[in-house]
Protein backbone atom coordinates (compact mmCIF):
# COMPACT_ATOMS: atom_id res chain seq x y z
CA UNK A 1 0.00 0.00 0.00
CA UNK A 2 1.51 3.36 -0.95
CA UNK A 3 1.53 5.95 1.82
CA UNK A 4 -1.81 7.67 2.09
CA UNK A 5 -2.91 10.73 4.07
CA UNK A 6 -6.34 10.54 5.70
CA UNK A 7 -8.18 12.37 8.46
CA UNK A 8 -9.63 10.25 11.25
CA UNK A 9 -13.39 9.95 10.91
CA UNK A 10 -13.82 9.48 14.68
CA UNK A 11 -11.79 9.42 17.88
CA UNK A 12 -9.55 6.38 17.81
CA UNK A 13 -7.39 4.49 20.31
CA UNK A 14 -3.88 3.84 18.97
CA UNK A 15 -0.78 2.10 20.27
CA UNK A 16 2.55 3.94 20.17
CA UNK A 17 5.32 1.98 18.42
CA UNK A 18 7.63 0.66 19.83
CA UNK A 19 6.73 1.79 23.38
CA UNK A 20 3.35 0.03 23.40
CA UNK A 21 1.63 2.86 25.26
CA UNK A 22 -1.99 3.68 24.42
CA UNK A 23 -3.14 7.07 23.14
CA UNK A 24 -6.37 8.57 21.86
CA UNK A 25 -6.30 10.49 18.58
CA UNK A 26 -9.24 12.79 17.96
CA UNK A 27 -11.58 12.92 15.01
CA UNK A 28 -10.15 15.00 12.16
CA UNK A 29 -6.49 14.29 13.05
CA UNK A 30 -4.53 13.93 9.80
CA UNK A 31 -2.47 10.73 9.71
CA UNK A 32 -0.23 9.06 7.14
CA UNK A 33 -0.84 5.34 6.64
CA UNK A 34 2.57 3.74 6.18
CA UNK A 35 1.65 0.06 6.40
CA UNK A 36 -1.49 -2.06 6.17
CA UNK A 37 -0.85 -5.74 6.80
CA UNK A 38 -2.71 -8.45 8.66
CA UNK A 39 -5.70 -6.17 9.12
CA UNK A 40 -3.97 -3.56 11.27
CA UNK A 41 -2.50 -0.24 10.17
CA UNK A 42 0.72 1.58 11.01
CA UNK A 43 0.35 5.34 10.84
CA UNK A 44 2.42 8.42 11.55
CA UNK A 45 1.08 11.59 13.04
CA UNK A 46 2.32 15.18 12.85
CA UNK A 47 5.58 14.73 14.72
CA UNK A 48 6.51 11.49 12.92
CA UNK A 49 5.78 9.04 15.74
CA UNK A 50 4.61 5.62 14.58
CA UNK A 51 1.25 4.44 15.89
CA UNK A 52 -0.73 1.25 15.31
CA UNK A 53 -4.45 1.20 14.59
CA UNK A 54 -6.12 -2.15 15.30
CA UNK A 55 -8.14 -3.88 12.60
CA UNK A 56 -11.35 -3.30 14.56
CA UNK A 57 -10.80 0.47 14.19
CA UNK A 58 -10.25 0.49 10.40
CA UNK A 59 -13.43 2.56 10.02
CA UNK A 60 -11.69 5.48 11.80
CA UNK A 61 -9.34 5.56 8.80
CA UNK A 62 -12.21 5.32 6.32
CA UNK A 63 -11.85 1.60 5.60
CA UNK A 64 -14.00 -1.45 6.19
CA UNK A 65 -12.53 -3.76 8.82
CA UNK A 66 -10.67 -6.65 7.20
CA UNK A 67 -12.56 -9.88 7.71
CA UNK A 68 -10.63 -12.73 9.23
CA UNK A 69 -9.94 -15.29 6.52
CA UNK A 70 -12.03 -18.43 6.81
CA UNK A 71 -10.33 -20.83 9.15
CA UNK A 72 -9.76 -24.36 8.13
CA UNK A 73 -12.68 -26.75 8.59
CA UNK A 74 -10.39 -29.08 10.50
CA UNK A 75 -7.63 -28.24 12.93
CA UNK A 76 -4.08 -28.81 11.69
CA UNK A 77 -0.59 -27.64 12.52
CA UNK A 78 -0.50 -26.04 9.06
CA UNK A 79 -3.60 -23.96 9.88
CA UNK A 80 -1.87 -22.69 13.03
CA UNK A 81 1.23 -21.64 11.10
CA UNK A 82 -0.92 -20.09 8.34
CA UNK A 83 -2.67 -17.93 10.96
CA UNK A 84 0.64 -16.96 12.60
CA UNK A 85 1.82 -15.69 9.21
CA UNK A 86 -1.07 -13.17 9.35
CA UNK A 87 0.50 -11.41 12.36
CA UNK A 88 2.82 -8.60 11.24
CA UNK A 89 5.49 -6.58 12.95
CA UNK A 90 4.13 -3.01 13.07
CA UNK A 91 7.46 -1.47 11.99
CA UNK A 92 8.80 -4.00 9.51
CA UNK A 93 6.42 -5.13 6.75
CA UNK A 94 7.04 -8.82 7.45
CA UNK A 95 5.07 -11.41 9.40
CA UNK A 96 6.38 -12.70 12.72
CA UNK A 97 7.11 -16.19 11.35
CA UNK A 98 9.31 -15.01 8.49
CA UNK A 99 11.01 -12.52 10.84
CA UNK A 100 12.03 -15.49 12.99
CA UNK A 101 10.24 -14.17 16.07
CA UNK A 102 8.36 -17.43 16.71
CA UNK A 103 10.80 -19.72 18.52
CA UNK A 104 8.39 -22.58 19.14
CA UNK A 105 4.81 -23.63 18.64
CA UNK A 106 3.72 -26.56 20.79
CA UNK A 107 0.30 -28.07 20.12
CA UNK A 108 -1.24 -30.50 22.57
CA UNK A 109 -4.56 -32.31 22.32
CA UNK A 110 -6.82 -33.08 25.24
CA UNK A 111 -10.29 -34.61 24.88
CA UNK A 112 -10.53 -33.46 21.24
CA UNK A 113 -9.54 -29.87 22.06
CA UNK A 114 -6.22 -28.25 21.29
CA UNK A 115 -3.96 -26.08 23.41
CA UNK A 116 -1.36 -23.96 21.64
CA UNK A 117 1.74 -22.67 23.41
CA UNK A 118 3.83 -20.13 21.51
CA UNK A 119 7.28 -18.96 22.57
CA UNK A 120 8.40 -15.87 20.72
CA UNK A 121 10.73 -12.92 20.94
CA UNK A 122 10.73 -9.32 19.85
CA UNK A 123 13.23 -7.64 17.55
CA UNK A 124 14.52 -5.60 20.51
CA UNK A 125 14.31 -6.21 24.29
CA UNK A 126 12.96 -2.69 24.89
CA UNK A 127 10.06 -3.10 22.46
CA UNK A 128 6.75 -2.49 24.18
CA UNK A 129 4.68 -4.18 21.46
CA UNK A 130 4.87 -7.65 23.02
CA UNK A 131 1.36 -7.52 24.49
CA UNK A 132 -0.03 -6.19 21.22
CA UNK A 133 1.51 -9.03 19.20
CA UNK A 134 0.41 -11.58 21.83
CA UNK A 135 -3.15 -10.30 21.46
CA UNK A 136 -2.89 -10.48 17.66
CA UNK A 137 -1.76 -14.10 17.89
CA UNK A 138 -4.62 -15.01 20.22
CA UNK A 139 -7.16 -13.30 17.91
CA UNK A 140 -5.85 -15.29 14.93
CA UNK A 141 -5.60 -18.70 16.65
CA UNK A 142 -8.63 -18.87 18.96
CA UNK A 143 -11.17 -19.06 16.09
CA UNK A 144 -9.51 -22.20 14.69
CA UNK A 145 -11.67 -25.31 15.16
CA UNK A 146 -11.20 -27.14 18.48
CA UNK A 147 -8.76 -24.57 19.93
CA UNK A 148 -9.37 -24.34 23.65
CA UNK A 149 -6.41 -22.29 24.90
CA UNK A 150 -3.69 -20.13 23.39
CA UNK A 151 -0.73 -19.13 25.54
CA UNK A 152 1.98 -16.81 24.22
CA UNK A 153 5.21 -16.21 26.10
CA UNK A 154 7.68 -13.51 25.06
CA UNK A 155 11.30 -14.40 25.82
CA UNK A 156 14.60 -12.70 25.13
CA UNK A 157 16.90 -15.69 25.40
CA UNK A 158 18.22 -16.38 22.91
CA UNK A 159 18.20 -12.78 21.73
CA UNK A 160 16.69 -12.25 18.29
CA UNK A 161 19.05 -11.28 15.46
CA UNK A 162 18.38 -10.57 11.77
CA UNK A 163 20.00 -13.93 11.01
CA UNK A 164 16.83 -15.56 12.37
CA UNK A 165 14.82 -14.18 9.44
CA UNK A 166 14.03 -16.46 6.55
CA UNK A 167 16.38 -16.12 3.60
CA UNK A 168 13.51 -14.76 1.48
CA UNK A 169 12.81 -12.07 4.09
CA UNK A 170 16.45 -11.01 4.27
CA UNK A 171 16.45 -10.70 0.47
CA UNK A 172 13.15 -8.78 0.52
CA UNK A 173 14.59 -6.31 3.05
CA UNK A 174 17.88 -6.01 1.17
CA UNK A 175 19.97 -7.56 3.92
CA UNK A 176 23.06 -9.44 2.80
CA UNK A 177 24.07 -12.09 5.35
Amino acid sequence: MPQQVVALTRDCKVTEIPAGSLHMLTEGTPVIITQSLGGSYTITVGYGQLMRVDAKDADALGFEPVEQPDSANEFSEKSVWDQLKLVYDPEIPVNIVDLGLVYSCQITEEDGSHNIDITMSMTAPGCGMGDVLKSDIEEKLKPLPTVKNVHVEVVFDPPWTPLMMSEATRLQLGLDY
